[in-house]
């Protein structure tokens, strides 16, 4: 695409600044615009009958919300830490893919991310153990943060157990447990609030497939 193009996408965009807790997305509402984070961590969660909330993804700088062509929003979406994100409106927005069927088919190949994450989540929640389902989220981690050249062996973990746990379909107090046990073990090593360090990838790796 060429220069001035982008410049037509970007002046599209509206930053804004998002605090801890807020919600900024709300499933239901009428899906009028693309979000793209540029700083910061979110969770996305779906509303259950009973007015309880379930996890279903964690969203960081680079993640784009909102890309599944529905006529409303399918999820919301809360910010963890202070988020900055870039909302485009979707009107103009896709007029402007009929003009470029080339990034119109790199959005579609990142809405198909959404429904594949939920292919996994669902394989997760139904096929592994408490154990595995940890490993497996760790690892997912710090793949992400390999694709980004950061250190793959470090991984944030901005949310709370509580969070994970959701994400994960353990109690808080599972979902602790085995993070000590995989201490305790050797496979991680807990360094401060909010990072964790994979110290055993190959153990990590085994236990996460059900292998050990």
């Amino acid at each position: 695409m060429r220069e001035e193009d982008l410049g037509r996408l970007a002046v599209m965009r509206t930053a804004q600044t998002v605090e801890p807790g807020k919600t900024f997305l709300d499933e239901g509402e009428p899906a009028t615009h693309f979000f793209n984070i540029i700083e910061g961590a979110v969770k996305v969660y779906k509303l259950m009958a009973d007015g309880r909330r379930q996890i279903t993804g964690f969203l960081f700088a680079g993640d784009l919300l909102g890309l599944a062509f529905n006529d409303s929003y399918t999820y919301s979406a809360e910010a963890i830490t202070t988020v900055k994100i870039c909302r485009f409106p979707r009107k103009p927005l896709e007029r402007l893919l009929d003009e470029f069927p080339k990034m119109e088919k790199r959005l579609l190949a990142m809405a198909s991310n959404e429904l594949a994450a939920a292919q996994a989540q669902m394989m997760l929640l139904g096929r592994k153990t408490a154990h595995e389902r940890v490993a497996s989220f760790l690892l997912s981690l710090a793949e992400r943060e390999e694709r980004l050249g950061a250190e793959s062996d470090v991984v944030h973990l901005p949310m709370t157990r509580t969070d994970i746990a959701d994400y994960l379909g353990l109690t808080t107090e599972t979902a602790s447990r085995v993070f000590t046990n995989l201490r305790k073990r050797g496979y991680i090593a807990l360094e401060n609030v909010g990072r964790v360090r994979i110290t055993d990838r190959d153990e990590l790796e085994e236990l996460a497939s059900g292998l050990e």
